[in-house]
């Protein structure tokens, strides 16, 4: 297996302190803080070690605090609920002895029901397009250090962009983005696996169709933005080593906050996952921005 990938396999996998906490590391990808998809991943492994024969087919989270990269995080499961079909489970994510994001996820009994879906958008398939580390060079010089090492490092997951990126000379067009993904390496056959790794991917991407309408870069110093919550909803069984296009919308920005939401489909086109999310956008001065003293920049 690529060492990347199984580095985040592990990151995923959690240590188990104690019945019902667990604890994880956390990794630089060149964010901020913690990434919150990484959180989400590790958050749903916690719970899936609490529920034995159920897969989980919803989760509803919140984003408190920022992550701190350098500092383990404990995860702390409450079995909330074990019924006939469902199981739920409530998991606080802590550090420096405060909760730092919470989540609420349903597992259900396997069941045959009623069905029907959308439509995939009709878009070119992944064949032939290029990846998003396969930016020029001069593009590469003016994009900040972080995200420089980003976009050129080995990451686990290939993203293939379906619209054009523009890292350096943004344009207004319309709150809409498509992206195939999938792991850079084959995967064993272990859907809470390939579960967790779907959550933490899904919080890449979607928070930026909410800019792309208002013609700014995220990377020009002149805008901040967070996640402040996420639901990701498992349609049907699905693997994270299969190319998934990925079909994001914002329909709304208002108050200094975006709203996304994506639907997930395989090549064959089915719908096998959804999510939603709002964050916080607000756009500063790029010199104001360097000042934490300025209240705009806490979240």
């Amino acid at each position: 297996m690529h060492p990347v990938l199984e580095d985040l396999i592990a990151l995923l996998q959690l240590e188990r302190i104690e019945d019902n906490i667990f604890r994880g590391d956390s990794r630089d990808i060149g964010s901020a803080q913690v990434f919150g998809g990484q959180v989400l991943g590790q958050a749903l492994s916690a719970a899936q070690h609490t529920v034995d024969g159920r897969v989980a087919h919803s989760l509803h989270a919140y984003f408190l605090r920022r992550g701190d990269m350098t500092k383990p995080i404990i995860y702390e499961v409450d079995r909330a609920r074990d019924g006939g079909s469902f199981s739920t489970r409530r998991v606080v994510a802590i550090q420096h002895g405060r909760p730092i994001f919470n989540l609420a996820a349903s597992f259900q009994q396997p069941e045959d029901g009623l069905e029907h879906q959308a439509d995939m958008p009709d878009v070119p398939g992944p064949d032939g397009l290029r990846d998003l580390s396969d930016v020029a060079a001069d593009v590469l010089e003016k994009v900040p250090m972080k995200m420089r090492r980003f976009l050129t490092e080995q990451r686990p997951f290939e993203f293939r962009p379906v619209e054009p990126l523009s890292f350096t000379e943004p344009v207004s067009v319309d709150p809409v983005k498509h992206c195939w993904i999938r792991t850079v390496a084959a995967l064993p056959d272990d859907p809470a696996l390939h579960q967790n790794l779907l959550a933490y991917v899904s919080d890449y991407e979607l928070l930026g169709s909410s800019i792309l309408p208002h013609g700014i870069n995220f990377l020009s110093g002149r805008v901040i933005m967070a996640s402040l919550d996420h639901a990701l909803w498992f349609h049907r069984e699905c693997r994270a080593d299969h190319w998934l296009l990925y079909a994001i919308e914002s329909p709304n920005a208002a108050g200094a906050r975006g709203f996304a939401r994506g639907q997930l489909f395989t090549e064959g086109g089915e719908l096998v996952a959804s999510t939603a999310q709002e964050g916080l956008i607000r756009v500063v001065d790029a010199e104001k921005r360097q000042s934490r003293s300025d209240p705009r920049l806490q979240v």
